[in-house]
């Protein structure tokens, strides 16, 4: 397979070693200014890119009937554009908020708590996510997610960085040098806390798990997620 890198920092470098140690070619590594030249040649293009760059670096891919997946945040305002271009162009399109296989397993397991956890009133739920300093937007995508998944299954309407509501889910986003990713969700109670935690240990399982959507989505069209990849719906 032959993999166009939309973003060359420090995570495109291990989707790259990953990719070469599971047999693909890497036939563009773009970043910042740099041209597209090459994307022709390629069957896939990963973006992990700067949120300024991603709605740029999906179009032209779907302009170009490549294959796209996107694990960039912070462009979310956009995502209901890049679907109708995908649709539009009878494209094929993944974005996530993360690519982990252990993060897509935890989405499921604050899926379920929280249908469970609706139906117990003296609980209140909230969230910390802990990212390295380098990370542009907060909160992460992946507590972005995370909330959305409470708020599908529950009462809540919304979440907040601070002041929130009764209705509104606390996200406490801390950035501290050197911390690749931790999201925990906590039901809090005057009793007892109940608490479910995702620890990425380095940026491995995120480059993987890229890797694996972009071998998945060959000679598919359509808009998927990573519930499709690992067969999790």
């Amino acid at each position: 397979m032959k993999i166009a890198l939309l973003g060359y920092g420090k995570m495109g470098k291990v989707i790259e070693r990953i990719a070469l140690e599971r047999g693909h070619e890497i036939v563009l590594r773009k970043s910042g200014k740099d041209t597209f030249e090459g994307l022709e040649h390629a069957d896939v293009a990963i973006d992990f890119s700067i949120p300024d760059a991603a709605v740029s670096n999906i179009s032209t891919c779907l302009d170009n009937n490549i294959p796209v997946i996107s694990g960039t945040t912070g462009w979310l305002e956009n995502y209901d554009k890049m679907v109708a271009l995908c649709q539009e162009k009878n494209g094929a399109f993944i974005y996530g908020s993360n690519f982990s296989l252990g993060v897509n397993i935890f989405f499921q397991l604050n899926d379920y708590l929280a249908k469970i956890m609706s139906k117990i009133g003296q609980y209140k739920v909230a969230m910390e996510e802990v990212h390295h300093t380098q990370k542009l937007d907060a909160p992460s995508g992946t507590a972005i997610t995370l909330a959305k998944g409470i708020i599908d299954n529950s009462d809540y309407s919304s979440w907040a960085l601070e002041n929130a509501k009764d209705d509104e889910i606390l996200i406490d986003a801390k950035r501290i040098e050197n911390v690749p990713g931790t999201h925990s969700v906590f039901y809090n109670s005057d009793v007892d806390t109940i608490e479910i935690k995702h620890i990425a240990h380095n940026r491995e399982g995120f480059a993987l798990g890229a890797v694996v959507a972009a071998e998945w989505i060959q000679g598919k069209k359509g808009v998927f997620t990573m519930k499709d990849v690992l067969d999790l719906k």
